[in-house]
């Protein structure tokens, strides 16, 4: 009887705990849907901002579109090229239980759970000892260093799911590390994929980490030496204005970037069933 209560109890606690975060999920999105479509027009991604934008006037956010795109992205490969061999030599050239992986794992776990105005500091904090200026390598640099633990870390679990025998075979018909990495790496394909996604969908949502290292800029970047405006700064800077029709843009540049990453994800889920043919 107390076993059935208590299994009763955690269903009915599971259940409510899903509604809650589904329910929050769903009030967040029509929120933003509610409040931004009114807002939004063609204007708003095809044109950047005309003077006075920000107080009313007309124009659009292309440049934050461009930028954010511009960072995320470039923060998200460079994450990928720095991050994928550490992966690799933590699952093929050290043991299981290595303590130097212990602590490795360990170093990322703490990276991962630092807030992102940090990395922006000490973005920004590099960036004053170099005598450089805020520009949009600026902000791939620090978004890069805010993804890389995230990608390192999902990369890395999904890594350790593969099975350990799958490597001894390759090693018994004389593989070296190498070519194990490559049987490795087509096991784990979507994993990776993944783990880019999240990448992505964090980078392109920060705020705090661009702040004091990408700038802002009315403009689309030129170069990587130019400042870049994004889409998280851009709505922060519209719904910090006393002006209603300005906060209401706000909301539409919200939706767009939901937009966005929806469509990432989308992209992504296609990507890792198309690739999921060569797992085993």
């Amino acid at each position: 009887m107390i076993r059935k209560a208590e299994e009763l109890f955690f269903k009915i606690l599971m259940i409510a705990a899903s509604i809650l975060i589904v329910g929050s999920f769903f009030l967040i999105i029509s929120t933003v849907v509610v409040k931004g479509l009114p807002s939004l027009n063609l204007d708003m991604i095809t044109k950047i901002p005309d003077g006075g934008f920000y107080i009313g006037k007309s124009g659009g956010i292309l440049n934050a579109i461009i930028g954010s795109l511009y960072i995320a992205g470039g923060a998200s490969l460079l994450a990928l090229l720095i991050s994928l061999p550490i992966v690799l030599y933590l699952n093929i050239y050290l043991k299981r239980k290595s303590p130097l992986g212990n602590i490795t794992r360990l170093s990322h776990d703490v990276l991962f759970g630092i807030p992102s105005i940090v990395y922006g500091a000490f973005g920004f904090t590099i960036m004053v000892y170099f005598g450089l200026k805020v520009s949009l390598l600026g902000g791939i640099v620090a978004v890069t260093l805010l993804v890389v633990p995230i990608m390192i870390r999902a990369m890395d679990e999904v890594m350790r799911t593969v099975p350990r025998e799958l490597l001894d075979a390759s090693y018994s018909l004389g593989a070296t590390r190498l070519e194990a990495s490559r049987v490795l790496l087509k096991q784990v394909v979507p994993g990776v994929l993944t783990a880019i996604l999240l990448s992505f969908g964090r980078a392109i949502g920060d705020a705090a980490s661009v702040l004091f290292t990408a700038g802002f800029s009315d403009n689309i970047p030129r170069s990587l030496e130019s400042p870049a405006a994004t889409l998280p700064l851009a709505i922060f800077f519209q719904l910090s204005s006393p002006i209603e029709e300005v906060q209401s843009r706000a909301y539409a540049s919200a939706l767009i970037l939901t937009f966005i990453v929806l469509l990432i994800s989308i992209s992504a889920r296609i990507l890792t069933k198309r690739f999921s043919k060569h797992r085993i």
